[in-house]
């Protein structure tokens, strides 16, 4: 059988391969990938599996010789001009073989469809001749491309990550109306205020409701994405499938003993939809009741700290989070980390009191898992698919999305209640092993694609 994925991202194997730079984003694909790399070949399909079938159209002869093995092709987005990172590698320790595709996307400008793009899926199709096509998330243009290009619905499967048209939905995350119509300089050089940051998610929405409509096939794992992804087709065949989180995330232990006394830790706090501006307005009632709280972000700054240019790059958002911090006494409380690898949020998550997922929307965010499989008390919103994967009171507390008051309460019941946030550290390690088990989240994949097939 033979798949090609089409990513968001070069996956950091791949990229250290060819000697480029890569992104920490997405670590769960890392994850699936490396369940496949350290697999033998041949294992992943049993000999029951081997079917003779119709050969298919543009495609290779199905039967026993593509069931024996799963065969992988890797599609990634690449600066244009850079397609020549196409070539095949030995990675894992199988030497497996991956095909590797570049395709040239505008990733700065991600709501705008670039139709060059089909060309050079059809070459990749083409080349790489496969059997089924997955395509990783709806957020970028590529995917509607290749699925276009390919034009086998019946044998194309989109995972689902994020959802654009919630996104655009819930973007301004109650900011006020003066902030939300507000701009700076650097929004107006770069076009991109608050308002055209929610309409960008809604022209991404049209893509991506272009993309649901062109397959046949999708994986998600709550009630929110199923809810959705069915509303905008409903004929696609929904499959379960959870998600395999980083291996640096399946070792180590939360201990409160270890933590730093009043560390709150979130994954990112760039855009409104993350809410972080929920979690400054909270800090003054949980100052009260931890008096050493302090918040540590990881991600991009946009609060414009360091010197006089990156002052002038602020967005409109990052001035109201400064006023926000200014207005609440909160400086020296917050510290914003930069991008992190896997070992440093590790590290993070491991000295934290708590994390908080303060988001206006999310699907099931890896930063709770991976917070979870830890055993990092979690505080989140009660939103999206949230409530699937942190059941309040037993892995996690839950508040509703943008209840400041709850948040606070939340966020000071773990850092005052060490039993509280023992228990729960507990409860969330034993789910967490279930949901995001490396091993039964690559066989159920496996299971969808022979089912596809």
């Amino acid at each position: 059988m033979r798949v090609l994925w089409v990513c968001n991202i070069m996956l950091p194997v791949i990229a250290q391969a060819l000697s480029q730079e890569y992104s920490v984003r997405e670590g769960w694909l890392s994850g699936i990938l490396g369940r496949y790399l350290e697999t033998e070949n041949g294992a992943e399909l049993s000999a029951a599996d081997v079917t003779d079938s119709a050969a298919s159209p543009g495609g290779r002869q199905q039967g026993a010789e593509t069931a024996a093995a799963l065969t992988l092709g890797i599609a990634f987005p690449v600066a244009p001009g850079r397609e020549e990172l196409s070539q095949r590698l030995q990675l894992g320790s199988y030497k497996k073989e991956v095909a590797c595709y570049g395709f040239a996307e505008d990733l700065e400008h991600p709501e705008r469809y670039d139709s060059a793009m089909e060309a050079r899926f059809l070459q990749i199709l083409e080349d790489f001749q496969p059997d089924m096509v997955h395509i990783f998330g709806t957020e970028f243009p590529h995917g509607y491309a290749c699925a276009k290009v390919f034009h086998r619905p019946e044998r194309t499967l989109v995972g689902l990550q994020g959802l654009c048209i919630s996104c655009a939905d819930n973007y301004m995350a109650d900011l006020p109306e003066n902030v939300q119509n507000s701009r700076t300089l650097r929004d107006i050089l770069k076009k991109d205020s608050i308002r055209q940051q929610q309409e960008k998610f809604y022209q991404r929405a049209e893509n991506e409701k272009k993309l649901l409509l062109s397959v046949g096939h999708v994986t998600g794992r709550t009630t929110f994405d199923k809810t959705i992804s069915l509303e905008i087709n409903p004929s696609l065949v929904y499959h379960t499938m959870n998600e395999t989180m980083r291996p640096q995330f399946y070792s180590g232990c939360w201990k409160i003993e270890n933590t730093v006394p009043g560390e709150i830790f979130i994954s990112q706090g760039d855009y409104p939809l993350k809410g972080f501006h929920y979690l400054l307005q909270a800090m003054q009632e949980i100052l009260q009741n931890c008096p050493e709280a302090h918040i540590k972000v990881a991600g991009i700054s946009v609060l414009g700290v360091n010197g006089i240019k990156s002052r002038i790059k602020i967005p409109a958002y990052g001035k109201y989070l400064r006023r926000l911090i200014l207005k609440n006494r909160l400086e020296g409380k917050v510290r914003v980390l930069g991008n992190l690898s896997a070992e440093e949020m590790k590290r993070e998550y491991l000295s934290a009191q708590i994390f908080v997922c303060p988001s206006a929307v999310e699907n099931s965010p890896n930063s709770v898992a991976e917070g979870q499989l830890l055993g990092v008390p979690v505080a989140a919103s009660r939103t999206g698919g949230i409530p699937d994967v942190v059941k309040d009171g037993v892995s996690g507390l839950l508040f509703e999305k943008g209840n400041v008051q709850e948040l606070a309460a939340c966020v000071s019941r773990i850092l005052t209640d060490k039993q509280l946030a023992k228990e729960l550290s507990a409860s969330e390690r034993e789910t967490a092993a279930k949901l995001y088990n490396g091993e039964n989240n690559y066989q159920k994949l496996i299971e969808i694609y022979q089912s596809i097939e």
